[in-house]
């Protein structure tokens, strides 16, 4: 039976009225007509006795609505409960970060925490190769990602900064010394790729196969995590692109990391699963956000 028709069905029986029923639903009276004829259709029998002038209930009306009531308000209440909890921001949120918890994300976790203070954000690494297979599982639920992001499952929020890339070089590799190199060079320097199940438009962002020119960028290999790349890197094995704040993170003595000029900036953003939004996701996304714009405000 339609949940819709059972409510109208109350609300006139209260208001004696349609178009005070209506304006209670937010209905045409007509829709209220619409719905009561299709009720009284399925039950059978007429529950209300119409004039121009009045409502009211049928006796079998009476007795319908003293049968439903207490079913409908346990109904009601349970919605109105339910719905209730979902604006709630409590309990454990999972964050995915990828490899390196930069101050975009851990600032962006005690920002959340400050105007939420009882949801704990509990930060979860994901890998660089599946980007989006822990927040499909459910495993977390909400994860910085590089944006834009071409899934349709996936919902995601602002770009929280943009940054320049850097290329990743062992110390002992002939661009090491350089100041910078630009993006067309790359097609001289193997790049390091991604193994496993991120689409194709991710690995090729973390890794293109060609220059904006067109020309084939040579591929040394994939790996999986940003830590076994860095070490295919020191150990000489190719080169791999890193933004910014990674590249900082990740210095050491046996790598390079030299500025790239002519490439597009590396966004980082949150995505999540449209279907499995909730409150402290929304809240989580602005803390984020007003984390990013505060930090902007500082560097400006």
């Amino acid at each position: 039976m339609d949940f819709r028709e059972l409510e109208c069905f109350v609300v006139l029986s209260e208001e004696l009225h349609f178009a005070r029923t209506a304006e209670r639903l937010y209905l045409s009276p007509g829709r209220v007509s619409q719905l009561m004829r299709a009720l009284e259709t399925r039950i059978g029998a007429r529950l209300f006795d119409r004039t121009s002038r009045r409502v009211r209930l049928t006796p079998l009306g009476e007795r319908f609505l003293a049968d439903l009531r207490p079913a409908y308000d346990g109904l009601a209440n349970a919605v109105s409960r339910a719905m209730a909890a979902a604006r709630e921001v409590t309990g454990v949120l999972r964050v995915g970060f990828l490899a390196t918890p930069t101050d975009a994300v851990t600032g962006a976790v005690r920002a959340f925490e400050r105007r939420h203070p009882e949801c704990e954000a509990e930060l979860v690494e994901i890998s660089l190769s599946d980007p989006f297979g822990k927040l499909r599982a459910g495993r977390v639920d909400i994860a910085f990602t590089l944006l834009p992001v071409d899934e349709p499952d996936l919902a995601t929020g602002t770009a929280l900064n943009r940054v320049s890339y850097r290329l990743g070089v062992s110390a002992r590799h002939p661009l090491a010394a350089r100041a910078s190199i630009g993006v067309e060079e790359l097609a001289s320097v193997p790049l390091i790729g991604l193994e496993g199940p991120a689409p194709r438009w991710w690995r090729e962002r973390v890794a293109p196969s060609v220059t904006p020119s067109g020309r084939p960028i040579p591929r040394a290999g994939t790996v999986a995590t940003t830590q076994e790349g860095l070490t295919q890197v020191a150990l000489d094995r190719g080169g791999m692109l890193f933004c910014t704040p990674t590249a900082a993170h990740h210095r050491r003595p046996d790598l390079s990391f030299v500025p790239v000029t002519g490439l597009p900036p590396s966004i980082l953003g949150l995505a999540w699963v449209k279907a499995a939004e909730t409150a402290a996701i929304r809240a989580f996304e602005e803390a984020a956000a007003g984390h990013a714009l505060g930090v902007e405000a500082l560097v400006a």
